[in-house]
């Protein structure tokens, strides 16, 4: 079957693939899609190899990052399956995420889902595999619901104390800025929260 010859082939006339793309917003290096692409395209195209995507599972929501924007995340499973000349063929299933402000979430997990099934495919080789992405986004930690709010502060009064209390000890204006991991850490250490207030009424 000419598929597993012609991989064979293109693997020989890739070269390395240097991490030469800049991120202009934390200052490191990564290999680019488009370094990718312009790598093996040649080596494709001689030995008369193409691919075809499917993308079997997408999810898809929306984050907020630490300036308050709003960040839509994609995750993708796509199947990449790569054709000889003579019908042969093998698949890659990867996995691809991406996020954007915009519209190119998906745009951008589509590139990471291919570049990673080259890599893996041809063996490309690099310095290491760790790769970045070219942009990156501080996510900001969720935060309780209302629900939630009405139901700490009810069991923190059934304890002796109040939200003000709560709210003090992670320094913050208001219940509804509590993150859930501080939610929950609340709820199982209010022993340590009543010692807490404790030394704070004393000092």
């Amino acid at each position: 079957m000419n598929i597993f010859e012609s991989i064979n082939k293109i693997m020989e006339q890739i070269g390395a693939i240097g991490k030469n793309t800049k991120n202009q917003q934390q200052g490191f290096m990564y290999r680019g899609i488009d370094a990718v692409m312009n790598a093996l395209s040649p080596a494709l195209t001689a030995n008369k190899v193409f691919v075809v995507p499917e993308v079997l599972e997408q999810t898809r929501e929306e984050r907020t990052n630490s300036k308050g924007t709003t960040l839509l995340y994609s995750i993708i499973k796509v199947k990449y399956t790569f054709y000889a000349e003579d019908g042969s063929s093998v698949c890659a299933t990867v996995i691809g995420e991406g996020m954007d402000s915009g519209d190119k979430a998906t745009n951008k997990a589509m590139s990471i889902a291919f570049k990673y099934a080259c890599f893996q495919v041809f063996c490309i080789p690099t310095e290491e595999m760790v790769d970045p992405d070219a942009e990156c986004h501080e996510v900001k930690a969720k935060t309780i619901s209302e629900a939630m709010v009405t139901a700490l502060t009810k069991e923190a009064n059934e304890r002796g104390l109040i939200a003000e209390d709560i709210c003090n000890a992670y320094k913050i204006k208001h219940l509804r800025e509590l993150t859930v991991s501080q939610h929950d850490a609340v709820r199982k250490n209010w022993d340590k929260l009543l010692e807490w207030k404790a030394k704070q009424t004393e000092a």
